[in-house]
């Protein structure tokens, strides 16, 4: 089992330091991300689930992908047609989790379901309230010293 908070203690200060990693919509899409790469890792066992679960990896990720990259916009108007994406993704991933229900336990989609269902309550409140605002991002320090990461890039 894994929890959320046991999750959070493993990711990297890059990803949490970021003022995106503020907003709640986007912290449950990462979760989910994460998540839907052991449910589509039990779905792909079962060959006819394969399609499901590609189609299923990609609406998640599409979650959090949208979401990042609306935040990252200058003008409210532009941010909430990214979240509109993020949110039609959401349901995209609904409909392929409760597809995948004759594959995956009873208390997994459920769980799957409610974190989506969190994750658009979040995004219909946000959508509007962009709609009208015009806010650049927070500046933040991404100062790194690369000459570490250069000098020794790690292969797969």
């Amino acid at each position: 089992m894994l929890t959320f908070d046991n999750w959070l203690a493993e990711l990297p200060d890059t990803i949490t330091s970021d003022p995106l990693w503020k907003m709640k919509a986007y912290r449950l899409a990462t979760f989910l991300g994460d998540l839907a790469w052991h449910d589509t890792a039990k779905l792909v066992q079962t060959p006819r689930m394969a399609s499901l679960a590609d189609q299923l990896y990609r609406a998640v990720g599409s979650i959090g992908a949208n979401i990042a990259e609306g935040y990252s916009r200058r003008s409210g108007k532009d941010r909430a047609r990214f979240y509109e994406y993020a949110l039609g993704s959401a349901r995209e991933s609904r409909h392929w989790y409760y597809s995948a229900r004759r594959i995956l336990p009873d208390k997994v989609v459920e769980h799957r379901l409610q974190v989506i269902a969190e994750i658009s309550r979040l995004l219909l409140a946000t959508i509007p309230r962009e709609r009208t605002r015009n806010l650049a991002e927070e500046s933040v320090n991404y100062g790194v010293d690369l000459a570490p990461f250069l000098a020794n890039a790690p292969l797969p």
